[in-house]
């Protein structure tokens, strides 16, 4: 198949409904795409593959869905052919027409019958977390470029499957409701369309040069700049990118901190795509690179902070970068709503680079 010249996984060799979901997440890795990445090329070609449906299906050891399976192949850059492969394969496994260890020639597909019914539960796994209501139209997505040679396969310690399958559930099922405990629930989406709980809590007004609360511990918060009051959020876009924005019980995503070896780790939580972490885009070391959330893994040690107390008695903590250890901040200080969060150069006065932890507790009942 032209995935197979391409280096992209062959799943031919699948003699089961375990490795076809192994290889599955293979193809994942191979395009290097996030959750969140796959979801939007996804969308753009009129696929709905939303990064709760793909976790899932790749935690488990049962045969997908065959819409499910389509829009998951397109959005990691195959083409039509290989499309066509992946889902006679998977057509074979869900009729038993494979055992393991087999790997039927490309010549003994049936590709003729129709009506098949779907797996009863892996049907109503997607649709309980809102899985694909149906295939698109075979558009060819571009395939990505290839990883440069030694470069790292990105981890995701959200992603972590393997054979049995069993064990990936577990472990899916642990993060997410760590997350959820945590961060206090979904939220809205930041997107403007009027979704989101809430979860019961008040807003509190912040002044402009607020002090900087409690000192940081694990657990569920809100990161907010001294200099300006704000809070650190999503604007509505695709990338995770974060700026200071007024602080909102239902504001995208939820923070928690989380110790971790040498540092913490900003894990957060966002309606649409789930789990992820805080990081400086493409591991950069350079200044002015943007600060954002993506998938856990993606960034390795640009995903992992210092937090450095300023001032006595303490005005505020800066935020470090292990990869980098230049200063998390909003460039020249400025209080204006709006502004992107960066990594910079640190300021000697701390301008614009000092952050709050201040706690996310649920509001008194009535």
């Amino acid at each position: 198949m032209a995935g197979a010249r391409s280096g992209a996984p062959d799943p031919q060799r699948a003699g089961g409904a375990a490795e076809f979901v192994a290889a599955l997440q293979a193809l994942k890795d191979w395009s290097g795409l996030t959750y969140r990445e796959l979801s939007s090329r996804a969308e753009a070609i009129g696929d709905v593959l939303p990064r709760s449906t793909v976790a899932n299906m790749l935690g488990r050891g049962t045969v997908p869905r065959e819409e499910l399976v389509a829009a998951f192949v397109r959005a990691c850059g195959c083409d039509p052919g290989e499309l066509d492969t992946w889902l006679r394969v998977r057509k074979e496994l869900a009729r038993g027409e494979r055992q393991p260890g087999e790997s039927p020639d490309a010549t003994s597909a049936a590709d003729g019958a129709a009506g098949e019914s779907p797996d009863a539960v892996t049907a109503a796994a997607d649709r309980a977390v809102g899985g694909p209501t149906g295939a698109a139209a075979h558009a060819p997505v571009p395939a990505p470029p290839a990883p440069a040679p030694g470069s790292p396969v990105p981890r995701s310690r959200r992603r972590t499957w393997g054979v049995p399958a069993v064990a990936g559930v577990l472990l899916v099922a642990a993060a997410v409701a760590a997350a959820v405990t945590l961060s206090g629930g979904g939220g809205g989406d930041g997107r403007g369309d009027g979704r989101g709980d809430g979860r019961g809590e008040k807003p509190t007004p912040l002044p402009v040069e607020s002090g900087p609360g409690p000192a940081p511990a694990p657990g569920a918060v809100s990161i907010r700049a001294v200099h300006s009051g704000l809070c650190l959020a999503e604007n509505g876009g695709q990338n995770g990118q974060l700026f200071q924005r007024t602080c909102a019980p239902d504001a995208i995503p939820r923070f928690s901190l989380e110790r971790i070896d040498g540092g913490w780790r900003l894990v957060t939580f966002h309606q649409r795509f789930g789990e992820g972490c805080t990081g400086v885009r493409d591991r950069s070391a350079a200044a002015g690179a943007p600060v954002e959330d993506q998938e856990c893994g993606k960034r390795g040690p640009a995903e992992a902070f210092r937090l450095e107390p300023v001032g006595s008695p303490v005005r505020g903590y800066r935020l470090r970068p292990l990869h980098s250890d230049l200063c998390v901040g909003v460039a020249g200080g400025v209080a204006r709503a709006g502004e992107p969060v960066r990594q910079l150069e640190c300021a000697g006065d701390a301008k614009g680079q000092l952050f709050a932890f201040d706690r996310r507790t649920p509001a008194a009942a009535g």
